[in-house]
């Protein structure tokens, strides 16, 4: 388990896209495989950005397995309203991150859970 606090700033987001990359890279993901989570997690925090609490963090968190990756992306919101499943851009994060859910937890938390697995894993 792998947690990155940031401030829910864009300017940040490069520190995400580089830890993703690196974490992938070491469960042994394609190249191709690499390059679309990095843009996964681009694409979740944009949804999730414009809706944080001004002055806020935002905390990603990588669970790694032998077979997957499970990238959590959050932030405190003050009215979180999960970004809507019918839009052009989920459907683009569906088909990079392969399964997507979005989710309102404790504290008025929004979170995009995105699970990708390993090529051969046999798992989806």
């Amino acid at each position: 388990m792998v947690t990155v606090r940031m401030p829910a700033d864009g300017a940040y987001l490069s520190v995400l896209r580089t830890a993703t990359a690196g974490l992938a890279a070491r469960l042994d993901f394609t190249l191709d495989d690499i390059e679309d989570m990095r843009i996964a997690v681009d694409e979740a925090c944009a949804m999730l950005l414009s809706q944080a609490v001004p002055g806020s963090s935002l905390e990603c968190t990588f669970a790694l397995s032998a077979d997957d990756m499970t990238i959590t992306v959050s932030v405190q919101s003050l009215s979180p309203r999960p970004p809507a499943a019918d839009t052009f851009a989920w459907t683009v994060l569906s088909a990079l991150a392969g399964s997507v859910q979005a989710q309102v937890g404790p504290a008025d938390r929004l979170a995009v859970v995105m699970r990708k697995s390993r090529p051969n894993s046999g798992l989806v």
